[in-house]
C-alpha cells in the first residue's frame, strides 16, 4: 500500500530540500541498504513545471539507454495516456489509491481526494478533504473510508499539527470516514494504534471489517516506538457500528525477534514490525513484507494470523516494502524499496538484483507450505541519478489463462507492465514514465502507486497527480472483460468472481 519507506516524520515540515550531492554521497556510502531520506528530506517537484491537465499530452518510445528530457512523457507503443488531474497541491505528497464503483479514491499528506472516474478520458475530481498525517494510505469499504496515520500529530483531529512523539498529547493511528455523500465525507472515528500505522490492509467479514495495521520501529531514538515491535495491530470494525472500532489483539509475527539486521546481515533493514501486508480472503492466506522479513501466513482466523512461511534476502534485498499474489496463488511478487523510496537506485551502478522485485513460488500444501526463490525482475531502462526510482505499490491485471502479468509504480522510474508467467523469466511488455524532474538536484516524484482497474491504469502520481492510461496489449485483453465493483489492492480479490 504503500508507502515512501521513511524514518517516521517527527516534527519535521515537508519540502526541506537537501543537496543532491550531499544526499547521494550518503546513498552511495550505506551500501546495500543505502539511506532512507524521509520525505521531507526532498522537495516534490523540486523546480517542475504543474501538471499536464485533463487530456495528457503524447509521448514517444525510447531506444536503449534513453533517458528522456526534463519532464518529457515516453510510452511503449501499446500504452496509451489518456488523462491527468494535476496535483491540487503541488508542493504536497499523493500516495495510494483505492477504487469503489465510478469513484477513485487518492491519498496524500494531506488528506484524501474523491475522482468520479466513470469517464476514465475525463475524471473528475467530486470532493477533497484536508486532514494532513503522513502517510494517509487508504482503504474503502461500502460506506466507509480508512486513512493511515504514522506521524506524531498533536491529536486526533483533521486540524492537528506535527509535534514531537515526546508530548503526552501526541497521536497517531487509524482515522475512519463515512463517504456515503461523496461531496461531503465526514470524519466519524479515531483508533490510535501501536507505533502509528504506515499502512494497513481491510479483511472483509460478514458482520466485522478487520484491519491489519503495519508499522515499525525505525530506531530506539522514538520513545513512542521502541523496539521489540514484533507483530501487527488488528482493529476489529462492526459494519452496522464503525464508531465501535477497537484494536483486539496484537499478535508477535517474529517471536524470535526478526532479521537482525546490520552490522550482522550488512544493507538489510532490522525487523521491528512490518511495512506491508496483502491479503488473499479467497485462500485465507496473506503475504508480509515485514522489513528483514518476507513471510506466508495463515488468516483464517483474522484475529490470529499465524505464520507459515518465513524467507530473507540477506545478499539483495535491502527493506521487504510490499507483496502481490498471483490469480492461482502459487506465486508472490515481493518488492524490496531500496533507499526508502528518496535514492536513485534505478541506475547502472546499483544494478538489476537490488531495488528490484523478488519472485517466490509457493510450493506444499497448508502449513508445508514454502516461499521458494526463482528470480529478479528490475525495470530494464535506466533512471537518471537525480532521479527517486525503486519498486514499488502495484497489482495483478486479471489476465487469466494461467498467465500471470502486473501493472507497478517504480517512482521517477514511472509505470511498468510485466509478464512473470515464467518464473525465470520475467520481462517488461510496456511502460509509461515521465523524464527526470530535476537534471541538476535529486527531486522527489513519479508513480506512488499504479493500479489496473476495469479496463484501464490508475498512477498517483507524487508531484503531477492522477494519471489514466490505457493498455492495448494482446496478453491484457482479456483483462478488459473483468469489471469489478470495488478494489482495495492489498485486498487481493479472487478475480474469478468477477468474469
Amino acid at each position: 500500500m504503500t508507502s515512501l519507506h521513511t524514518t517516521r516524520v517527527r516534527n519535521r515540515s515537508l519540502g526541506v530540500a537537501v543537496a543532491a550531492a550531499g544526499l547521494l554521497a550518503t546513498l552511495l556510502a550505506a551500501g546495500p541498504a543505502a539511506a532512507t531520506p524521509d520525505p521531507g528530506d526532498l522537495t516534490p517537484g523540486a523546480g517542475s513545471p504543474p501538471g499536464l491537465g485533463s487530456g495528457i499530452a503524447q509521448g514517444r518510445d525510447i531506444g536503449p539507454g534513453e533517458i528522456p528530457g526534463k519532464d518529457e512523457i515516453v510510452h511503449s507503443r501499446n500504452i496509451k495516456p489518456l488523462a491527468n488531474i494535476p496535483s491540487a497541491n503541488p508542493d504536497g505528497i499523493n500516495s495510494d489509491l483505492a477504487f469503489q464503483g465510478r469513484y477513485a479514491y487518492a491519498g496524500s499528506y494531506d488528506g484524501f481526494t474523491i475522482y468520479d472516474i466513470d469517464d476514465p478520458k475525463a475524471p473528475k475530481t467530486v470532493s477533497r478533504v484536508l486532514c494532513p498525517g503522513g502517510q494517509n494510505d487508504i482503504s474503502v469499504s461500502g460506506d466507509l473510508l480508512f486513512l493511515s496515520t504514522d506521524s506524531s500529530r498533536s491529536d486526533d483531529s483533521c486540524n492537528s499539527v506535527s509535534q514531537p512523539a515526546t508530548e503526552k498529547s501526541s497521536w497517531e493511528g487509524i482515522k475512519i470516514f463515512d463517504i456515503k455523500d461523496k461531496k461531503n465525507p465526514k470524519y466519524i472515528k479515531s483508533v490510535e494504534t501501536a507505533c502509528g500505522s504506515h499502512t494497513h490492509t481491510l479483511v472483509p467479514g460478514n458482520r466485522d471489517i478487520y484491519l491489519y495495521v503495519s508499522s515499525y520501529s525505525p530506531s530506539e531514538a522514538f520513545p513512542d516506538c521502541q523496539p521489540p515491535h514484533d507483530g501487527i495491530s488488528v482493529v476489529k470494525v462492526p459494519k452496522k457500528a464503525p464508531t465501535q472500532a477497537a484494536v483486539v489483539a496484537f499478535p508477535v509475527l517474529f517471536p524470535d525477534g526478526g532479521n537482525p539486521g546490520g552490522p550482522v546481515n550488512p544493507g538489510v533493514s532490522k525487523t521491528t514490525g512490518c511495512h506491508d501486508i496483502t491479503v488473499l480472503p479467497s485462500k485465507d492466506l496473506a503475504a508480509g513484507a515485514c522489513m528483514g522479513d518476507g513471510i506466508l501466513f495463515d488468516i483464517s482466523e483474522p484475529e490470529q494470523p499465524r505464520v507459515i512461511d518465513r524467507v530473507q534476502d540477506n545478499v539483495n534485498f535491502s527493506f521487504w516494502h510490499s507483496a502481490t499474489f498471483n490469480e492461482r496463488a502459487n506465486k508472490v511478487v515481493f518488492t524490496d524499496e531500496l533507499g526508502g523510496g528518496g535514492g536513485a537506485t534505478c541506475n547502472e551502478a546499483t544494478g538489476p538484483n537490488r531495488g528490484a522485485d523478488g519472485i517466490y513460488d509457493i510450493t506444499g500444501r497448508g502449513d508445508h507450505r514454502k516461499l521458494v526463490f526463482r528470480s529478479y525482475f528490475k525495470i530494464p531502462r535506466h533512471q537518471a541519478d537525480t532521479e527517486n526510482c525503486v519498486a514499488h505499490n502495484g497489482s495483478l491485471i486479471p489476465v487469466g489463462g494461467g498467465r500471470d502479468i502486473m501493472v507497478q509504480a517504480w517512482y521517477q522510474g514511472g509505470v511498468s507492465v510485466w509478464d512473470f508467467t515464467d518464473s525465470d523469466k520475467p520481462k517488461e511488455i510496456g511502460y509509461f514514465e515521465r523524464g527526470p524532474l530535476t537534471t541538476d538536484v535529486l527531486g522527489l516524484g513519479g508513480s506512488w502507486s499504479a493500479y489496473y482497474y476495469n479496463g484501464h491504469i490508475y498512477s498517483n502520481d507524487i508531484v503531477k497527480g492522477l494519471d489514466v492510461l490505457r493498455l492495448d496489449d494482446w496478453r491484457t485483453e482479456s483483462a478488459k472483460r473483468v469489471w469489478m465493483d470495488r478494489l482495495n489492492v492489498q485486498s487481493q480479490p479472487d478475480y474469478r468472481d468477477y468474469r
